[in-house]
């Protein structure tokens, strides 16, 4: 068995012809990188644009130029920070255990991150944070967006979010336009081939970022995180996977969530995700790898060892494995659709983990007039309220931030712990 184990062991003569070909200068597929790099002023100029594109002085007055509402919306909720009014942490426990909150030892080491998808509207992430000020609930650490880039730029939805996410204490994702499943930035389709549901086997071979879009993504991100300082976007495909890896390495500081689109869903794609970011990880252990989202087919044998394979390269601390708790209620996955009670056991055993939820409870999802449905994350805005779906879809969102909080009260009940946004939920 030693002997058969042994013929796993990589050469030295293949990583070097793997160095070779990264590091010739004639290679014309790093060299394009390097050409939309220079694009935007090189590394150091990159990082000290998007540094300062971030700052919330600077994304106010972004928001401001698009939609001086939203500005009166970042004021109160700084406010509300500022005066700690959302119910802390240890008063969240005491409203959900009672007296024997006191008498319970909570591991934070095995905290669960509170994670929300997708929240498309400023508007609605406005709902939930009052809904929990009015009603000691939860807000969630965690928010994943898949709107439109362009629109919500355009609108004012971009900056007042980023600036949110900050004031909250929350990480967050974007959903570039340069993806398969749209057109892209500049209006043409990204995959000609793909249309509607009439194409849908199509979609089998993966929707991604073909032939030269896998660098178009690099120059988009570019464009988000130097304007605006968006650090984090969802990554669908092993190209704009790897390409993520080379501008970390680099020097850039991305980061990326890998999405459930991706299709890890056993221990061996989970082995090579995570053997690739191994490989190009900063000398200091880094990745730009922060959220890995595993299929919804994966059990929690499957987590858990994906969990393994994580620790062993040293990114348990780096790398959030996320798994959907709920799912929407069309368009997706078979229903009932509800992982709450394998969380409670994983949550025992796994670090650095979120609880996602992109639908509502099953019992109250299924029984709305307009359930939630993930074909509406790409449907225009204007369409939207056009069809009279708004109010349905912030009764969805703020079903889903309920969808949270019961996996909060869950976790507490079975003395385990969470993350819910730092700045509004604090620990005393």
């Amino acid at each position: 068995m030693k002997d058969k184990r042994k013929k796993l062991e990589i050469p030295k003569e293949a990583l070097k012809s793997v160095n070779d070909f990264l590091l010739d200068e004639n290679n014309p597929l790093i060299n394009d990188l390097f050409t939309v790099i220079d694009k935007y002023g090189g590394i150091n100029e990159i990082n000290k644009k998007a540094e300062e594109a971030s700052k919330l002085d600077n994304l106010i007055e972004k928001i401001n130029a698009k939609n001086p509402d939203y500005v009166k919306d970042i004021e109160w909720l700084i406010n509300a920070m500022d005066n700690h009014s959302f119910i802390s942490v240890s008063d969240y426990r005491k409203k959900i255990l009672g007296n024997k909150a006191s008498e319970m030892k909570f591991n934070e080491d095995f905290a669960v991150t509170l994670e929300l998808s997708a929240c498309q509207y400023f508007p609605f992430l406005i709902d939930i944070v009052k809904d929990a000020l009015e009603n000691q609930k939860l807000v969630p650490s965690r928010i994943i967006r898949v709107r439109n880039m362009k629109e919500q730029e355009e609108d004012g939805d971009l900056p007042a979010m980023a600036a949110a996410m900050q004031i909250i204490g929350a990480t967050w994702v974007e959903t570039l336009d340069t993806k398969g499943t749209a057109p892209g930035p500049d209006g043409m389709p990204v995959n000609v081939h793909l249309g509607g549901p009439d194409t849908i086997t199509g979609y089998f071979g993966g929707v991604g970022q073909p032939n030269d879009f896998a660098i178009k993504w690099i120059d988009e991100f570019l464009y988000y995180y130097t304007n605006y300082g968006i650090k984090q976007v969802l990554n669908v495909n092993p190209g704009t996977v790897l390409l993520g890896y080379f501008i970390h390495k680099l020097g850039i500081n991305n980061e990326f969530k890998i999405s459930v689109y991706m299709g890890n869903d056993n221990p061996y794609s989970c082995l090579w995700t995570l053997l690739t970011a191994k490989l190009f990880a900063r000398e200091d252990g880094t990745s730009p790898l922060i959220g890995f989202n595993l299929s919804n087919s994966v059990n929690n044998d499957t987590l858990e060892m994906a969990a393994y394979i994580r620790k062993s390269f040293g990114f348990e601390d780096v790398v959030r494995l996320e798994h959907h708790i709920t799912e929407t209620w069309k368009s997706i996955v078979r229903q009932p659709y509800d992982r709450r009670e394998e969380l409670l056991d994983l949550a025992k055993k796994v670090k650095n983990i979120s609880a996602k939820h992109e639908g509502g409870n099953v019992e109250i999802d299924e029984k709305r007039e307009h359930p939630t449905d993930i074909l509406e994350y790409f449907l225009p805005k204007e369409e939207i309220k056009k069809a009279g779906l708004w109010d349905y879809l912030r009764i969805n969102h703020l079903d889903r931030n309920d969808a949270v909080n019961s996996t909060a009260e869950a976790l507490t009940k079975n003395g385990l712990t969470f993350i819910a946004a730092r700045n509004l939920h604090h620990y005393e």
